[in-house]
């Protein structure tokens, strides 16, 4: 699976509130090797611009709001996340930041891979050469 996509997560509604999950593979298209969460970002900070060699993920806006500007090598698009039953499935290879976070916005990330600082692409012009060189 190499699409990036706006997957649905099931929302169970209850009057005592909500309830939303993933499982692997019914709704998400990898085993989860790692998680972590991005929060208390200062206003008008940055969060990403890198892409992952091998390493796909799913972000959650569990509180919030923020939005995911992607780019798959040929064109960028945008996703505003506010909905904690949506997820957006980021494949390996995308370059991806994240910004406009609301106040007391929780970015949550499940991914495939455990942290390896090898896996990160940060250079801009370096990942649209890798994906260039990739489509060869």
């Amino acid at each position: 699976m190499s699409e990036i996509k706006i997957i649905e997560l099931p929302k169970i509604e209850d009057p005592r509130g909500n309830l939303s999950f993933f499982e692997y593979p019914n709704q998400l298209p990898f085993k989860i090797n790692r998680t972590y969460w991005i929060y208390d970002v200062p206003g008008g900070e940055i969060r990403g611009s890198h892409a992952f060699k091998n390493q796909n993920e799913l972000i959650i806006a569990l509180s919030g709001s923020f939005d995911v500007i992607l780019h798959n090598g040929e064109k960028e698009m945008k996703f505003s996340l506010n909905r904690s039953y949506y997820g957006l499935y980021v494949p390996k290879m995308t370059w991806r930041r994240i910004e406009n976070f609301s106040t007391n916005s929780l970015a949550f990330i499940a991914t495939d891979l455990s942290y390896n600082e090898d896996e990160y692409i940060r250079d801009f012009d370096d990942f649209l050469n890798l994906k260039a060189n990739q489509n060869d």
